[in-house]
Protein backbone atom coordinates (compact mmCIF):
# COMPACT_ATOMS: atom_id res chain seq x y z
CA UNK A 1 0.00 0.00 0.00
CA UNK A 2 2.70 2.48 0.75
CA UNK A 3 4.26 1.94 -2.59
CA UNK A 4 1.38 2.21 -4.55
CA UNK A 5 0.87 5.65 -2.97
CA UNK A 6 4.55 6.96 -3.84
CA UNK A 7 3.97 5.54 -7.20
CA UNK A 8 0.86 7.61 -7.34
CA UNK A 9 2.35 11.08 -6.25
CA UNK A 10 5.46 10.27 -8.61
CA UNK A 11 3.08 9.76 -11.45
CA UNK A 12 1.08 12.59 -10.47
CA UNK A 13 4.52 14.81 -9.99
CA UNK A 14 5.47 13.92 -13.87
CA UNK A 15 1.65 14.62 -15.69
CA UNK A 16 2.39 18.36 -12.89
CA UNK A 17 5.77 18.71 -14.79
CA UNK A 18 4.64 17.70 -18.58
CA UNK A 19 1.90 20.56 -18.31
CA UNK A 20 3.92 23.07 -16.46
CA UNK A 21 6.77 22.38 -19.37
CA UNK A 22 4.20 22.63 -21.86
CA UNK A 23 2.38 25.67 -20.88
CA UNK A 24 5.99 27.17 -20.54
CA UNK A 25 6.94 26.10 -24.03
CA UNK A 26 4.28 27.86 -25.66
CA UNK A 27 5.89 31.44 -24.71
CA UNK A 28 8.79 33.21 -26.29
CA UNK A 29 12.16 32.86 -24.90
CA UNK A 30 12.79 35.87 -22.18
CA UNK A 31 16.46 37.62 -21.61
CA UNK A 32 17.06 37.65 -17.50
CA UNK A 33 16.12 41.33 -17.36
CA UNK A 34 12.70 40.29 -19.39
CA UNK A 35 12.38 37.75 -16.76
CA UNK A 36 12.95 39.78 -13.84
CA UNK A 37 9.82 41.97 -14.54
CA UNK A 38 7.37 39.78 -16.26
CA UNK A 39 7.82 36.82 -13.91
CA UNK A 40 8.95 37.31 -11.00
CA UNK A 41 7.36 41.49 -10.91
CA UNK A 42 10.45 43.45 -11.06
CA UNK A 43 10.32 47.51 -12.20
CA UNK A 44 12.75 48.97 -15.44
CA UNK A 45 14.50 51.88 -14.17
CA UNK A 46 12.45 55.02 -15.30
CA UNK A 47 13.14 56.69 -18.47
CA UNK A 48 14.95 53.65 -19.87
CA UNK A 49 12.65 51.70 -21.55
CA UNK A 50 12.62 52.08 -25.73
CA UNK A 51 8.52 52.37 -25.72
CA UNK A 52 8.85 55.50 -23.19
CA UNK A 53 9.17 58.25 -25.48
CA UNK A 54 7.96 56.28 -28.85
CA UNK A 55 5.27 57.50 -30.44
CA UNK A 56 4.51 55.68 -33.82
CA UNK A 57 1.17 54.62 -34.88
CA UNK A 58 0.64 50.68 -33.72
CA UNK A 59 -0.25 47.84 -31.16
CA UNK A 60 1.34 47.62 -27.85
CA UNK A 61 1.93 43.34 -27.31
CA UNK A 62 2.81 41.14 -24.90
CA UNK A 63 7.07 39.84 -24.96
CA UNK A 64 6.11 36.92 -23.52
CA UNK A 65 3.00 35.46 -25.25
CA UNK A 66 2.47 38.50 -28.26
CA UNK A 67 -1.91 38.97 -26.96
CA UNK A 68 -2.59 42.68 -27.85
CA UNK A 69 -2.47 44.68 -24.69
CA UNK A 70 -2.65 48.57 -25.75
CA UNK A 71 -3.11 50.75 -29.05
CA UNK A 72 -0.65 53.67 -29.84
CA UNK A 73 -4.26 56.04 -29.41
CA UNK A 74 -4.22 55.42 -26.29
CA UNK A 75 -0.56 56.43 -25.51
CA UNK A 76 -0.08 59.65 -23.62
CA UNK A 77 3.45 61.29 -21.54
CA UNK A 78 2.41 61.17 -17.83
CA UNK A 79 6.19 62.06 -17.37
CA UNK A 80 6.50 59.77 -15.02
CA UNK A 81 9.65 57.32 -16.51
CA UNK A 82 7.42 54.48 -17.92
CA UNK A 83 5.11 54.04 -21.73
CA UNK A 84 1.48 55.55 -19.99
CA UNK A 85 -1.73 54.04 -21.30
CA UNK A 86 -5.24 55.70 -20.41
CA UNK A 87 -7.62 52.70 -21.81
CA UNK A 88 -6.37 48.62 -22.82
CA UNK A 89 -7.73 46.48 -25.28
CA UNK A 90 -10.72 44.82 -24.23
CA UNK A 91 -10.12 41.94 -22.09
CA UNK A 92 -6.40 41.68 -22.39
CA UNK A 93 -5.34 43.06 -18.83
CA UNK A 94 -6.28 41.94 -15.73
CA UNK A 95 -5.92 44.02 -12.50
CA UNK A 96 -4.60 42.34 -9.37
CA UNK A 97 -4.41 44.33 -6.03
CA UNK A 98 -0.51 44.51 -4.51
CA UNK A 99 -0.33 42.63 -1.42
CA UNK A 100 0.29 45.94 0.60
CA UNK A 101 -2.94 47.21 -0.56
CA UNK A 102 -1.31 50.67 -2.15
CA UNK A 103 -1.29 49.59 -5.87
CA UNK A 104 -3.25 47.69 -8.14
CA UNK A 105 -0.73 45.53 -10.39
CA UNK A 106 -1.81 45.08 -14.33
CA UNK A 107 -1.10 41.71 -15.63
CA UNK A 108 -1.68 40.04 -18.82
CA UNK A 109 -4.79 38.33 -19.11
CA UNK A 110 -3.31 35.55 -21.66
CA UNK A 111 -0.20 34.67 -19.91
CA UNK A 112 -0.11 36.59 -16.42
CA UNK A 113 3.18 38.36 -17.57
CA UNK A 114 3.39 41.46 -15.22
CA UNK A 115 3.34 44.71 -16.64
CA UNK A 116 3.29 47.42 -14.23
CA UNK A 117 0.52 49.22 -12.68
CA UNK A 118 -2.62 51.07 -13.05
CA UNK A 119 -3.85 54.12 -11.62
CA UNK A 120 -7.09 56.48 -11.07
CA UNK A 121 -7.90 59.70 -10.21
CA UNK A 122 -5.08 61.28 -11.30
CA UNK A 123 -6.48 64.41 -13.96
CA UNK A 124 -3.91 63.21 -17.08
CA UNK A 125 -6.21 62.39 -19.93
CA UNK A 126 -10.35 62.58 -19.53
CA UNK A 127 -10.43 58.69 -19.03
CA UNK A 128 -8.75 59.76 -15.35
CA UNK A 129 -6.28 56.46 -15.78
CA UNK A 130 -2.98 55.79 -16.45
CA UNK A 131 -1.63 52.49 -16.87
CA UNK A 132 2.15 52.50 -16.33
CA UNK A 133 3.56 49.59 -18.35
CA UNK A 134 7.45 48.71 -18.34
CA UNK A 135 8.81 48.95 -21.62
CA UNK A 136 10.83 45.68 -21.04
CA UNK A 137 7.07 43.84 -21.05
CA UNK A 138 6.07 44.95 -24.33
CA UNK A 139 6.51 44.78 -28.11
CA UNK A 140 5.26 46.92 -30.56
CA UNK A 141 3.82 45.94 -33.71
CA UNK A 142 3.83 49.14 -36.11
CA UNK A 143 0.73 50.31 -37.96
CA UNK A 144 0.74 49.28 -41.92
CA UNK A 145 2.87 52.55 -43.29
CA UNK A 146 4.22 53.55 -40.24
CA UNK A 147 8.00 54.15 -39.74
CA UNK A 148 9.35 51.35 -38.24
CA UNK A 149 8.80 47.48 -37.48
CA UNK A 150 10.59 46.45 -34.25
CA UNK A 151 8.40 43.60 -33.64
CA UNK A 152 9.71 40.70 -31.65
CA UNK A 153 12.75 42.65 -30.95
Amino acid sequence: MKWSFIGFLVLLLVVQTAYSQEDTMSYKNLTEAERRVIIHKGTERPFSGKYYDHYDDGLYTCKRCGAELFRSEDKFNASCGWPSFDDEVEGAVERKPDPDGMRTEILCANCGAHLGHVFKGEGFTPKNTRHCVNSISLNFIPEEGSKKDDAGK
